[in-house]
């Protein structure tokens, strides 16, 4: 282990049946550790400075259950709980952080070879646990992905939830399997050459289960989020829960070999001092990766479109190395499903499509009417690989109000276009769970609270979300909403998803195996728009390797004339292909390019062309 770092917070088993116990409580005189069982007995803790107290206790093994009584009233659970083995509200568990580990030689995946499958362990399989996943995991290899990304796995409220209400950061979800069940599916993962991605949470907690505001001086009431009173990284006291936070990033990067952790909605951290906190989690997360010597990633969700989240800090920046960027996805979306909401209404525009596929931003400065100000700023001087794009996610999908996939809302062919478009993007492509075969299952919110007031207060909040588009959205605590998210993963060999998992898979080997693609690299790129046929030629190369993207996104065959160099390019993919189901294709198997060729292509959808270079004259 580094020498920097050690775990400090918690219940850290020492071996041979010792234990040490520490817990920050500023706000406490007081701090007894009540052992529950399997022996019932209570023990003074001692201050040790800081608002932190501390016991070592002999006879303790794993299993052990334990709270923390506070000022001799109150009993709970653990605040850096490895394990809640019954409900949140209940003793915490010791945890040997023991385990057969196959993985030594592991060093992780270069951040420009990631192709990211996003997906929630408790729907991606109907057993919904760790280890339920695992037998999926080469059909993903298979399919061309490299990275694995959970949604939160953070211990919350009851069995059925979207983690984002967790309220034991460092204690995976006893429903899922607990710490054992995460570390034998990371284990496997990499087994196999993918890398792992973890959400976490660090803008808010949970409503049911979390006490921190008992014991210290979490949170502040100088800002105000969605969820409440802020987290506290840059006021009075804010260093210990610093220090509580980028532990437990620690902790995932070193307990349990996490490969790169995606930061949920960081526009919600406020703070504003000189040292941001998430510029100090990066310094720390990157001195501990090259330690370590792995490849440790940190890719935030913003949507700022602010490129100080990933200019280095010697830039004035946080150095963060991605950030997930919707842009792409809205732009396509909204032009292919046509929906009309104020929301979508901001990205309607052909040239905004053009701007996000140059940029990675749609907003770069530009007036946006949805909120009524300019928006972003140019991302200069940033590479693709920093810009994560999708055409689903857990959010475009689960934020609308009966958790309608995108094949649900467009056609086969529209699906197709937008698989190609995206995921040959210069930029790092993420697909969501089931995207790969058109899942046709929605992905609905879904919660699982005890506390019947809380409950009747999501499901209120749900009801005025959507109060303006008529009827009510599905029942968020009721177990028939979880279970409508469930996967089908036997369609995955049948009919058209059969069709449509090749297609991805077809799409992800072009990017992978053709040079010109294989690197997310906007600098080396030519976009032409073509307004009136809504359709986008993107040329991208690599020394002489050179590859011909054409988009249409209208419902109309575009004629195009371009300028290529000369010489002859051959068809390597059409999505109206009949291979494909599609129509037919209409475009050329071959192009021979003197200066200008004139080409058509079928509506709604993708065509590439690879330039055939000849492995003598290199011409």
């Amino acid at each position: 282990m580094p020498s920097f770092w050690k775990p400090r917070l918690g219940a850290v088993y020492l071996g041979d049946g010792r234990c040490r116990f520490r817990v920050w409580a500023s706000r406490c005189e007081r701090v007894d550790l009540h052992v529950t069982a399997p022996v019932d007995r209570v023990v003074p803790m001692r201050p040790v400075g800081t608002g932190y107290f501390e016991v070592v206790l002999d006879g303790v093994e794993p299993g052990t259950r334990y709270l923390y009584r506070l000022d001799g009233g109150a009993e709970r659970p653990d605040p850096a709980s490895r394990l809640q083995p019954t409900t949140v509200h209940e003793p915490s568990a010791v945890v040997d952080p023991a385990f057969p580990w196959t993985d030594a030689h592991w060093h992780g995946v270069p951040l420009d070879k990631y192709v990211i499958y996003e997906l929630h362990v408790g729907t991606f399989t109907p057993e919904g646990t760790f280890d339920a996943v695992v037998p999926y995991l080469d059909e993903l290899v298979g399919l061309g992905a490299t990275a694995v990304e959970l949604m939160p796995v953070a211990q919350f409220a009851g069995r059925r939830g979207w983690g984002y209400d967790g309220v034991y950061p460092f204690a995976p979800q006893n429903s899922y399997g607990g710490p054992a069940g995460l570390k034998r599916l990371v284990d496997a993962c990499h087994a196999r050459g993918l890398a792992v991605v973890l959400d976490v949470v660090y803008n808010h907690f949970g409503p049911e289960g979390g006490y921190l505001h008992e014991f210290a001086h979490y949170f502040t009431d100088r800002y105000k989020t969605p969820w409440g009173n802020a987290v506290n990284v840059d006021g009075p006291k804010s260093d210990e829960v610093r220090r509580y936070l980028i532990e437990n990033a620690l902790y995932w990067v070193h307990e349990f070999h996490v490969d790169a952790l995606r930061l949920d909605a960081v526009h919600a951290i406020y703070d504003v001092t000189a040292a941001p906190f998430l510029m100090e989690l990066g310094n720390v997360v990157g001195r501990y990766a090259t330690d370590l010597n792995r490849q440790v990633y940190l890719i935030a969700e913003s949507d700022l479109n602010d490129p100080r989240v990933l200019r280095s800090p010697d830039l004035g920046g946080l150095g963060l190395h991605a950030q997930w960027a919707d842009d792409l996805h809205h732009c396509v979306f909204t032009l292919l499903a046509g929906e009309e909401c104020p929301y979508h209404r901001d990205y309607d525009q052909f040239g905004l499509l053009v701007n996000a596929y140059q940029h990675g931003y749609a907003y770069t400065g530009q007036f946006s009417a949805t909120r009524e100000r300019r928006h972003g700023n140019q991302p200069a001087n940033l590479a693709g690989r920093q810009f994560v794009v999708c055409i689903q996610n857990h959010d475009q999908i689960g934020n609308r109000k009966f958790g309608e996939r995108f094949g649900a809302l467009v056609s086969f062919e529209a699906q197709k276009l937008a698989a190609a478009a995206v995921m040959l993007a210069p930029y790092t492509p993420m697909l969501f769970m089931g995207e790969e075969y058109g899942e046709p299952a929605p992905f609905q919110y879904f919660v699982d609270f005890s506390d019947p007031d809380l409950v009747e207060a999501v499901r209120r909040g749900r009801r005025e979300e959507f109060q303006m588009t008529g009827g009510d959205p599905p029942d968020p605590q009721a177990a028939d909403t979880f279970r409508r998210s469930v996967l089908n993963r036997g369609l995955r060999h049948a009919d058209t998803h059969k069709v449509l998992w090749d297609f991805y898979r077809e799409v992800l080997r072009l990017r992978r195996e053709s040079p010109a693609l294989r690197f997310p690299d906007r600098e080396r790129m030519r976009v032409t728009a073509f307004q009136e046929h809504h359709t986008l030629a993107v040329e991208r190369w690599d020394g002489d390797a050179e590859t011909l993207l054409v988009i249409n996104l209208s419902d109309r065959p575009a004629e195009v004339r371009l300028t290529l160099r000369t010489g002859t390019w051959q068809r390597d993919l059409d999505s109206a292909a009949a291979e494909w189901n599609g129509p037919g294709s209409v475009a050329p198997p071959e192009l021979v390019a003197r200066s200008e060729v004139q080409l058509t292509v079928a509506a709604t959808s993708v065509v590439a062309y690879t330039l055939l270079i000849d492995p003598v004259t290199h011409r």
